[in-house]
């Protein structure tokens, strides 16, 4: 099932979203959500959701820099997760990225999360560790 990617600025959806996948990694890590750094970061991403049948299901929020586009979050309603909606989210990444000129994507993804066999799928390789996070990069062909 295809979604439909379009651009959002509800910013609650999106913290609701986060939220809900990040909880039991931020408790397994020791960390606290931090609400201040939410709000500033939210104001420097372009924001998507991915809806189907009219509801909402994901969040993408992306950002580039003159070298790379970054994958700042991808979340998919644990429901909808395994159902090919982060792979459609990630090449609407790389469609973007194209059009700009750019060929490379990075994002960051905590070690214990299992979406890294997602990336690792999608051709992203791991370039450092550090602090519990992987930080993964691919290039566009």
């Amino acid at each position: 099932m295809t979604p439909i990617i379009r651009p959002t600025n509800d910013k609650a959806f999106a913290e609701k979203i986060i939220r809900q996948n990040m909880s039991d990694y931020y408790q397994q890590l020791g960390m606290r959500w931090n609400p201040a750094l939410f709000d500033k970061d939210w104001g420097e991403l372009d924001s998507y959701e991915l809806v189907i049948n009219a509801s909402r299901v994901g969040l993408l929020c992306i950002n580039h820099d003159g070298n790379a586009y970054y994958i700042r979050e991808l979340q998919i309603d644990r429901t909808w997760q395994r159902q090919g909606l982060g792979t459609t989210a990630i090449r609407y990444t790389e469609e973007i990225a194209q059009q700009s000129g750019i060929r490379l994507l990075r994002l960051r993804v905590f070690c214990i999360n299992p979406a890294i066999a997602l990336y690792e799928r999608m051709g992203f390789r791991v370039c450092k560790t550090e602090g519990g996070t992987h930080y993964m990069e691919r290039r566009i062909l």
